[in-house]
């Protein structure tokens, strides 16, 4: 206990008492005012650093503690000036507080609010009853506050605004650098800017409000006019209209209801241009429907009204009533035509359709599947009803088809036409016959995948087998290849590699559809 006593009295003998420099007038009444000397007119003290001014003071000299009254000034070294109506001063723990149209300014920055406290011992100011600080770029408010004299930052937390002619930031919890305008984020948090309405979300990040540059780690989202990017980082410089994301990444398209996923992408918002890596796949909306392709490098280019999307290398397509592969695809949503390249593939209704070259083609106002062309090589493969070796097959120079409700309704084989058809009784469905026929046109119309008619635009070499007697030759049309173990069953199979070693086990797909999703994100824009 007595070396804490000496300890305690040690200190004390330290602290510095408080030194009347002028007043025009002092007296003591003891039974109005205890303990207090009355200073009246140009009143002036000091105080290890510090000195203050006022009009009226209280000097309570046994408790080292002072009470100024009428425009109060407060002076630390040649850095911080602080003006208020009133203002306590406890010397011993050297703590000030400042009260009524409290005015304090630095090199970097001016503060105002109501109530300030200054704490000298960690130089550290804070308020808890709202405060603007402005400096040379921005204007900060908030409800709650510290700011650290030493390192010029301000931690501001509850109903927080930075506010400058280019942005609007909100938030409730961020730190901020008045001497370089750096802002870290810790809270929900969104940046506006006000000339085109572009908006951040985030919930932990970084922003240099003098460069327009950012980084977010935590639920990023930037709404742009007409997308919205998300992704577990994000980087974006205003300034240079540049964005890049990382990890479960989405781009949403409002305007073209067009969602795109991946694990790295790059937005050059100038030049209307994403680029898309990592498991990319791109989503658009088919008939209420959704379509997906996945490729090993996406591209999206042009404004809306004319935006083109490649998919290069081991492209795979899947939607409910169609899927597809190839090696890399090319879509103009302008003209609503798809070309697939190097190998395509597609499969519909049971039928496999290959060629050099494949086109679908949509209609751009209904944004339904209207038309088809298979061009050099064609060939169109289904499976027997019954029997998985039998197969009917079309196949020709190349192919016309059109579409009914995303449905494959008629096609037109011009050119070199073959077709081989297995003809089975309707009722007992069993095999009857196999009919070879040969011509330069043919045209099929098929009903749920099956050929309904066939119909020979000029005349037809043909002939009839029994099944017995059907030459090996006959049964499969050259060029025949079947690929059904390359058809994505499901959304999830357009990731799978053909070597099963390189399979990944996460689903890239989520579960939320992308039609809710361009729902949720226009009505947030707004």
């Amino acid at each position: 206990m007595l070396i804490c006593f000496l300890q305690t009295a040690f200190v004390f003998s330290q602290t510095k008492k408080i030194v009347i420099e002028n007043s025009e007038i002092q007296y003591v009444d003891e039974k109005k005012y205890a303990g207090a000397t009355v200073l009246l007119g140009n009143v002036q003290i000091s105080h290890d650093g510090i000195r203050l001014t006022c009009q009226k003071a209280f000097y309570f000299k046994e408790k080292n503690f002072f009470k100024a009254i009428g425009k109060v000034l407060i002076k630390q070294g040649d850095t911080i000036t602080q003006t208020s109506d009133y203002a306590d001063y406890d010397a011993n723990s050297k703590q000030a507080l400042s009260f009524g149209n409290v005015v304090l300014r630095d090199p970097t920055m001016t503060l105002t609010t109501d109530t300030l406290h200054f704490d000298r011992l960690n130089q550290k100011l804070y308020y808890r009853s709202y405060a603007t600080i402005r400096d040379q770029t921005n204007t900060l408010n908030s409800k709650n506050g510290n700011y650290y004299l030493e390192t010029k930052k301000f931690t501001a937390t509850t109903r927080v605004t930075v506010v400058n002619p280019e942005h609007n930031l909100e938030s409730n919890h961020l730190d901020y650098y008045t001497n370089t305008g750096l802002t870290y984020l810790y809270g929900p948090s969104t940046i506006t800017n006000t000339e085109n309405k572009n908006k951040i979300y985030c919930e932990r990040g970084f922003y240099n409000t003098k460069t327009d540059v950012s980084h977010f780690v935590k639920n990023a989202k930037l709404f742009l006019k007409e997308r919205t990017i998300e992704g577990d980082s994000l980087y974006y410089d205003k300034k240079r209209g540049f964005a890049s994301a990382t990890n479960n990444i989405e781009v949403i398209d409002t305007v073209q209801n067009f969602v795109t996923r991946g694990n790295y992408a790059e937005i050059f918002e100038l030049k209307d241009s994403l680029f898309v890596v990592k498991r990319a796949v791109a989503i658009s909306i088919v008939d209420k429907d959704s379509m997906f392709v996945h490729g090993d490098t996406l591209l999206v280019t042009g404004k809306p009204e004319k935006r083109v999307i490649r998919t290069y290398h081991n492209v795979k397509i899947f939607k409910s009533d169609l899927q597809g592969k190839c090696d890399s695809i090319h879509t103009n949503q302008e003209t609503g035509l798809t070309r697939m390249f190097k190998k395509p593939v597609l499969w519909s209704e049971g039928n496999q359709i290959t060629g050099d070259t494949i086109h679908l083609i949509s209609n751009v106002e209904t944004e339904k599947l209207d038309s088809l062309k298979v061009l050099n090589n064609s060939f169109i493969v289904s499976k027997d009803s019954i029997s998985n070796e039998d197969f009917n097959q079309i196949k020709g120079r190349n192919m016309f088809g059109k579409f009914e409700k995303n449905k494959l309704r008629t096609l037109l084989v011009k050119g070199n036409a073959e077709s081989v058809y297995f003809n089975r009784n309707e009722e007992t469905l069993e095999l009857e016959t196999i009919t070879k026929e040969i011509s330069s046109n043919i045209l099929f119309t098929l009903d749920k995948g099956q050929i309904e008619t066939i119909k020979y635009l000029k005349k037809s070499d043909g002939k009839t087998y029994p099944p017995s007697m059907l030459p090996d030759d006959v049964k499969r049309l050259k060029g025949f290849i079947w690929r059904e173990d390359e058809q994505p069953k499901t959304k999830e199979d357009i990731f799978l590699k053909d070597n099963p070693i390189d399979n990944p086990s996460e689903k890239d797909i989520k579960v939320k559809k992308p039609i809710a999703i361009i729902e949720e994100q226009k009505s947030l824009k707004n």
